[in-house]
């Protein structure tokens, strides 16, 4: 009988452009489309893991591989997927996976970009490596069970990550099946990401979980492709990586319709919101609440938030900006929207509105209801206290943007343009929307890394 980490193996190195789904590429274009207004913004000067982690990278210098986004120069491939990763994740705004609670298109997109300007491949190579690793990091993560990966302190993102950029990695470097075993099993040797990163208050720590899982999985896959040995049985052996990282696993989900349902890729949301997926649902039902009553923040006294146990810590109080309700919704309360530079600075400081909204949210974990739903749905209660003694509530479960209640393309545009308009001018904008729709039928990627590369930034 075939194992599990054959069948893996084997998967990755036979996709391609025959066997793929065209709507899962189709998707993925809307996907990386997203993905490249989220890295752009990245590059604002006040997004200090952006600038730091390319400071480091660039002090180490290297062969000159692959270009670091938002700055002029070329390292190792290595180095450079460790830079790009990392600002994928920073703002906060990438899509990412509800269900297996994961952020895989800001691992998978910046390695599958470094690697195809690297070894000059074709833009829909591109998009196959994207969705290829997506795939991979949804299906460990549902096998490892997210939920309780949160419950022992690790970050699914990261943890699952670095399986999702070896997949990536071995197609696009025509890794064989051999070796891409190999490259699975160093990958779990490297693989790390604690949640420790939310005590973090700057938000350096927090992308750089993507950063180090594109760096680990790239690493192990060159590694393998010059036949470094590693474990050939990393999903199957008595010392298997589910053992290690999870104590409720079910390895069923690595190969269940494996090649056929590609819910990896095709349940990945949008997001609206700049701010953990968690917090999503109780921003719409916020929202909707300030908008059926006519209310404005100065009514409300205060602002109580329902939520599954198992995640509640995660957004309670959390020195993170991005984590934290009690800056998030009054935040969206008194101004009406949430960008992504509110995670950069702090709004409680000079709006004495906010500070006062955030002194009187309560977030309350619930060990019935919703928790059953959780990790599946970030279902929600929130319930609004008003300074006349009126009491409105809502419940949510989902939000704007995931599948089943996807963005309208022009909202998608419009989060692109506001996203990279804070770091471009019109011209530069117009001229990288259409680098970005079109990168599908690009012979090279050269014309969007040039472009990423050579950014008026700051970074």
């Amino acid at each position: 009988m075939e194992s599990i980490t054959e069948s893996i193996a084997k998967f990755i190195t036979n996709t391609s452009s025959q066997t793929i789904p065209l709507n899962v590429i189709n998707y993925t274009k809307t996907l990386t489309f997203d993905a490249i207004g989220t890295l752009v913004a990245a590059t604002h000067p006040k997004v200090t893991s952006g600038k730091l982690i390319t400071e480091f990278v660039e002090s180490q210098g290297g062969v000159n591989e692959a270009s670091l986004i938002g700055k002029k120069i070329k390292v190792g491939i290595v180095n450079a997927v460790l830079v790009n990763s990392t600002l994928g994740y920073a703002c906060d705004m990438e899509p990412h996976h509800p269900e297996a609670i994961l952020h895989p298109i800001a691992v998978v997109f910046p390695t599958s970009l470094s690697i195809c300007e690297a070894y000059n491949l074709k833009g829909y190579d591109l998009l196959i490596a994207t969705a290829l690793g997506c795939e991979i990091i949804y299906r460990v993560s549902m096998s490892m069970d997210p939920k309780k990966l949160y419950e022992l302190g690790f970050h699914p993102s990261a943890i699952c990550g670095t399986f999702g950029a070896v997949a990536s990695a071995a197609y696009l470097l025509n890794v064989n099946t051999k070796q891409t075993i190999k490259a699975l099993g160093l990958a779990a040797l490297q693989t790390s990401g604690l949640m420790a990163w939310e005590d973090d208050p700057k938000e350096d720590a927090r992308p750089f979980q993507m950063g180090i899982a594109a760096r680990n999985g790239v690493t192990a896959t060159l590694l393998a492709k010059n036949n470094f040995g590693g474990p050939d049985r990393i999903f199957d052996g008595g010392h298997n990586v589910f053992k290690a990282f999870s104590r409720s696993y079910s390895t069923d989900p690595m190969i269940d319709k494996l090649g056929i349902s590609w819910d990896g890729v095709m349940k990945l949301a949008i997001k609206p919101y700049s701010c953990v997926s968690f917090l999503h649902p109780a921003l719409d039902a916020l929202d909707k609440l300030l908008l059926e009553n006519n209310l404005k923040s100065t009514d409300l006294d205060k602002i109580i938030l329902s939520f599954p146990s198992s995640g509640s810590h995660c957004i309670d109080n959390n020195p993170l900006k991005s984590h934290c309700a009690q800056y998030i919704l009054p935040v969206f309360a008194v101004q009406g929207k949430l960008e992504f530079l509110d995670l950069f600075e702090d709004r409680r400081i000079n709006n004495p509105e906010i500070s006062r909204l955030s002194n009187f949210t309560t977030v309350i974990p619930d060990h019935d209801k919703l928790e059953k739903l959780f990790p599946k749905f970030y279902a929600c209660e929130v319930t609004l206290l008003l300074k006349n003694g009126k009491r409105f509530s809502k419940s949510s479960k989902i939000a704007r943007g995931y599948p089943e209640s996807p963005l309208a393309d022009n909202e998608i545009i419009s989060k692109f343009n506001n996203l990279v308009t804070s770091v471009l001018n019109k011209k530069e904008s117009d001229k990288l929307y259409e680098i970005s729709r079109n990168i599908a039928d690009a012979p090279d990627v050269n014309d969007l890394v040039n472009f990423l590369s050579n950014m008026n930034s700051d970074i």
